[in-house]
């Protein structure tokens, strides 16, 4: 039998599903068990068959096609996700880079919660200004450092600042599904206010990639630039 919207007991108390627990048992399929509350989620099992018809639940429990936009905006967060992660795998990472981009990873969990429940439903974990306010600490930290720009920058140089540009790509589609999601639903404006200003930080952490390695930006120029 698969997992349907419950409430579950954690420690002694009843609360409705969480988004973590909804990741788990519909994106990911696992089971879930009584948990610790510094335990996001306990799992048991990794299937439960609860998806096999193409329908998913929200974190509110409502069940919804897994073609929503809804669901098509926090897969993309979660593919984003995935994408920084093999930034942070790269040996080639400076260590200056690392630590804001492993708090990102945990960010577009709240990201991904925020979206995944409706945004009337209250007292939910939400995207808050100060997630938008670290991001533009981060830009105009690592952009100062940077030569100013005088063309458009091509995504390329070192292998950590390609991933870097490849998470950047992405993170444009994401929040190009969440305006989908927002127009269709409406959505927390503070997440895209976030996933606009991470595409921003996103770009500038490809360009101190390169800088840090010291490795020339690979520029456009128009027309090619005179050469055959």
């Amino acid at each position: 039998m698969g997992i349907e919207p419950a409430a579950l007991v954690v420690d002694g108390t009843v609360s409705q599903r969480t988004h973590v627990d909804r990741i788990c048992t519909e994106f990911l399929g696992r089971g879930v068990s009584a948990r610790r509350r510094d335990e996001p989620v306990r799992l048991t099992r990794i299937y439960t068959r609860a998806g096999d018809r193409g329908e998913t639940s929200l974190g509110d429990g409502s069940r919804v096609p897994k073609l929503d936009c809804r669901i098509g905006a926090f897969g993309a967060v979660d593919e984003l996700n995935a994408a920084i992660g093999v930034v942070l795998a790269g040996a080639d990472l400076s260590e200056r880079l690392r630590g804001p981009l492993e708090r990102v990873q945990n960010d577009l969990f709240d990201v991904g919660a925020d979206l995944s429940v409706p945004y009337g439903v209250t007292d939910r974990l939400r995207v808050e200004s100060s997630h938008v306010e670290r991001l533009e600490a981060l830009c105009d930290e690592f952009n100062a450092e940077l030569p100013m720009l005088k063309s458009f920058v091509l995504p390329g140089g070192t292998e950590a600042a390609a991933r870097l540009h490849v998470a950047r790509t992405i993170c444009r589609r994401t929040e190009r599904e969440a305006l989908v999601a927002d127009g269709e639903n409406g959505i927390n404006p503070l997440v895209l206010s976030y996933l606009n200003r991470l595409s921003d930080f996103l770009f500038i952490a490809a360009r101190s990639a390169n800088a840090a390695a010291r490795r020339e930006e690979p520029l456009w120029r128009p027309g090619g630039g005179g050469r055959a």
